[in-house]
């Protein structure tokens, strides 16, 4: 009888030790829209590698990219339908003067990426240079807009001092066909291309002039009261897409291919330079600055803004960004 007995307890010790542990539940992610404002492109490098590198999954996020416009982004995190976008520090404000709720938490550019571009042999070497030119721009509105008016302003002219035409996306074209004495283009960019082309551009960038808030991360009043731990977990998955794209400049180029269809039909010689924009980007992220952004940037901003007529009455700054969910370096 005992031998029966030790025969099945030693039966169902061995069968508990058979026995399939079974595997955690995957974590359930909370989807995340992101839009950028602008086409799939190798610029939004560091968003593909968050996403690819699971950077945001690490957070418990499933990011997803989306293309619509900036003024769109605010407007709809403004009435609560959305909870985050990419756009330029002057979108805030001029939600803000709306009344819309919204609140940038994270730098992605620390420096603003337009400027004014001129062939060397023009004699544009200086913002002051610009006065009595014809100057090429995409329009009257958005980041081009208000960075060529803050280069104006912290240079002392009026926009009557030059002639500005709106000439769409064609800054290259006008510039190299001498249709334009200068363009506003995305230092970036515009001026990369020209001399891939073996043209000598000079560049004027606004933030060698003004310091200005460019593009971040922005969120609700709502969100970052209700749910404090979504805004830092994007907040600190997104830098880290950031940092990394600054450290493997290559691996983040290959990574872009998978989400800019575009990439697949150029030349080796255009991919070199799309290769070439995103390097050139990368000093503009600045991640010594860790997202941050600084009460004077806003105060300048503002100002171009007040300036220029966009904004009738200060605002209250200190409500229109927040360095709170910057993780500690």
């Amino acid at each position: 009888m005992t031998r029966k007995i030790t025969f099945f307890i030693l039966l169902s010790l061995l069968l508990v030790s058979c026995r399939t542990v079974a595997a955690p539940a995957p974590q359930e992610l909370t989807p995340v829209t992101l839009p950028v404002g602008y086409i799939p492109n190798v610029q939004f490098a560091p968003f593909y590698v968050a996403i690819e590198k699971g950077f945001y999954r690490d957070q418990g996020l499933d990011v997803s990219m989306d293309y619509n416009m900036e003024t769109d982004s605010v407007a709809l995190i403004g009435a609560g339908d959305l909870d985050f976008a990419i756009v330029s520090g002057e979108q805030v404000l001029l939600g803000r003067a709306q009344e819309l709720p919204v609140v940038y938490v994270m730098a992605w550019y620390q420096q603003f990426p337009v400027g004014v571009a001129a062939l060397a042999d023009s004699g544009i070497q200086a913002p002051a240079d610009l006065a009595g030119k014809q100057v090429g721009i995409p329009g009257l509105y958005g980041a081009s807009y208000i960075g060529l008016r803050a280069l104006l302003y912290a240079s002392g002219l009026q926009e009557s001092d030059l002639t500005l035409d709106s000439i769409g996306y064609t800054q290259i074209e006008a510039l190299l066909n001498g249709m334009e004495d200068a363009v506003v283009i995305y230092v970036s960019n515009e001026p990369i291309k020209m001399a891939a082309e073996g043209y000598q551009v000079n560049v004027l960038p606004v933030s060698d002039a003004l310091a200005l808030v460019a593009n971040g991360l922005i969120t609700s009043e709502s969100v970052i009261t209700d749910h404090p731990d979504l805004v830092r977990g994007m907040v600190t998955a997104t830098l880290q897409g950031i940092a990394y794209t600054s450290q493997h400049p290559d691996e983040a180029f290959e990574i872009c291919k998978q989400y800019v269809d575009t990439l697949a039909s150029l030349t080796p010689t255009e991919l070199e330079v799309q290769r070439q924009v995103l390097e050139a980007s990368i000093p503009m992220f600045d991640i010594s600055q860790n997202g941050i952004t600084r009460l004077s940037a806003w105060q300048n901003m503002q100002d171009v803004l007040l300036e220029m007529g966009l904004l009738t009455q200060p605002l209250t700054l200190e409500d229109a960004f927040t360095n709170q969910f910057i993780p500690a370096s």
